[in-house]
């Protein structure tokens, strides 16, 4: 890949974001997304950026491991898989500007749909216990007590759109805000559904040819660069409200939407 050295800066930076986005404010990484798609080819820029994620998610386990809400988990699982082989096939025939338009409408439809539930209704789902900060495990309980049918509805988006543009997390951030998860059951659920989802896209990513030898050789420079962000966004998680939170990761969705609509 013929890349100048200001546009190896700008992914290192977007190495270290992820990272970031992956211990402290998830959604933030379809800014990382937004500058891969700009640097690299968009086809190109997803199975390079794939490798990293992997990184960061796998970062983000072994710091919130213990605050996962398991039901959660699977009873997302069966639809996602569902929206990973259709973005596959989606893949195998959409140029660029197809995928960027439909994940944009989408990351901007589920952002609309949370900000108009909140005010509404508030959080439709149980709230987990006070968020200390600390690992005590018992942030992450009650659950939420999300239906059936909105788990199987951000669940084939939520894999639909982690498939073709890398941009799930907006999709998954909007599901657990719109439950109720607060900081650590947040961070620590999604840790493991992107770890298990993201390594599951593998061979999908290396059969449509997106992963190959050039895509890795450039991931081993930059995996260096996520390991600082994620410990910045491990040092910075517990000092932002939960108000401040949740804006925070709406407001990465939306900009997120933006980008990919505009370009």
């Amino acid at each position: 890949m013929d890349i100048t050295w200001w546009g190896f800066a700008a992914l290192a930076l977007a190495a270290a974001l992820v990272g970031f986005s992956k211990t402290a404010v998830s959604g933030a990484n379809t800014v990382s997304l937004a500058v891969f798609a700009a640097v690299l080819p968009a086809r190109d820029s997803t199975g390079v950026l794939l490798p990293l994620l992997i990184m960061g998610d796998v970062l983000a386990v072994l710091t919130y491991r213990r605050h996962a809400h398991w039901p959660t988990l699977w009873r997302l699982f069966p639809a996602v898989a569902a929206g990973v082989v259709v973005g596959t096939v989606f893949l195998l025939w959409a140029d660029d500007a197809a995928v960027r338009t439909s994940i944009g409408a989408i990351l901007l439809l589920m952002a609309g749909v949370t900000v108009w539930r909140r005010r509404v209704g508030g959080t439709d789902g149980a709230k987990e216990t006070a968020d200390t900060g600390q690992d005590s495990g018992d942030s992450d309980r009650p659950g939420p007590s999300g239906g059936r049918l909105k788990a199987r509805s951000y669940g084939v988006l939520g894999g639909f759109t982690t498939m073709v543009a890398n941009a799930g997390g907006p999709v998954m951030s909007m599901y657990l805000l719109s439950a109720g998860f607060r900081k650590l059951g947040f961070l620590g659920t999604s840790a493991w559904f992107f770890l298990i989802v993201n390594t599951s896209k593998v061979p999908f990513s290396v059969g449509l040819g997106l992963i190959d030898a050039h895509s890795l050789l450039l991931d081993a420079a930059l995996v260096l660069f996520v390991l600082p962000g994620a410990y910045i966004g491990k040092v910075c998680v517990n000092r932002i409200d939960q108000r401040l939170f949740e804006r925070l990761v709406i407001g990465a969705t939306v900009l997120g939407g933006l980008q990919l609509l505009l370009r």
